[in-house]
């Protein structure tokens, strides 16, 4: 039974995205069956693959009870690795989900059948707490929240955790925090080093010791379609994804 993974912060700009890519491509070039599903109707995963953001059937049609999730799959050119591609139509999803009844389980219901073909799911959310976000977090047994190094890292933070727990209470039971992972790390400044030491007090239990480094690399690989292990396996943000990847695997 593979473990499914949510990427989520409500917060924009956080690295929810790259670290998707990023973990979802360490994991598969471990040898792991790996899937990514991009649930985030700018398709930026998708895109960061190697694959248009127009495909169809995608996760839209798959969420609509128009395609089945098989046929939506595609897989990419790092072995092992599949996508559940996104849709800028995906927009749509956050009006038209609400009115359905029982909405909030059609994720979860897609991806039952692939459990026992993936040993990881990784979903990638939008920045938002709307529909497609709780689609995500009941699908979920586990959630990743990355958090930048920046001023307003610890905001919305509290709110973020609220929901989560509503969640758990209303919705999937099994949902726990995997893991806050500190992103967009630049060690330089007092700034970076303050905010990192501030989430470490708040949340003790729940920080990846991995800490991502602000990287052009990581910045310049998704314009090559490619993670950035691909794209530049020696620089240190491969070198951080790759700890990362092992850590998420050592917390199951």
């Amino acid at each position: 039974m593979g473990t499914v993974y949510a990427i989520a912060n409500q917060k924009g700009g956080v690295g929810k995205t790259t670290t998707a890519v990023n973990v979802a491509a360490c994991i598969a070039e471990a040898g792991y069956p790996t899937l990514l599903v991009d649930v985030d109707a700018q398709a930026n995963a998708t895109v960061g693959l190697g694959l248009a953001k127009d495909l169809e059937p995608n996760l839209y049609d798959v969420l609509l009870g128009e395609a089945a999730v098989e046929e939506a799959l595609r897989e990419t050119a790092i072995p092992g690795l599949s996508v559940l591609p996104a849709h800028p139509d995906l927009a749509g999803a956050t009006v038209e989900l609400p009115r359905q009844a029982g909405s909030e389980r059609r994720l979860a219901d897609a991806l039952a059948p692939l459990r026992e073909r993936f040993a990881y799911v990784l979903l990638d959310c939008p920045p938002s707490l709307g529909p497609l976000t709780v689609n995500a977090l009941v699908a979920a047994d586990r959630v990743i929240v990355p958090v930048q190094t920046e001023y307003f890292a610890l905001e919305g933070l509290a709110g973020l955790l609220d929901t989560l727990a509503l969640v758990q209470r209303e919705l999937n039971p099994r949902l726990t925090v995997a893991g806050m992972i500190l992103t967009m790390h630049d060690g330089r400044t007092r700034l970076a080093r303050d905010v990192e030491r501030e989430v470490r007090q708040h949340f003790p239990d729940l920080v990846f010791d991995t800490v991502v480094p602000r990287n052009v690399r990581i910045s310049e690989a998704p314009s090559f379609g490619r993670p950035v292990i691909h794209h530049d396996p020696q620089s240190s943000g491969a070198d951080a994804y790759f700890e990362l990847a092992k850590e998420v695997a050592a917390r199951g």
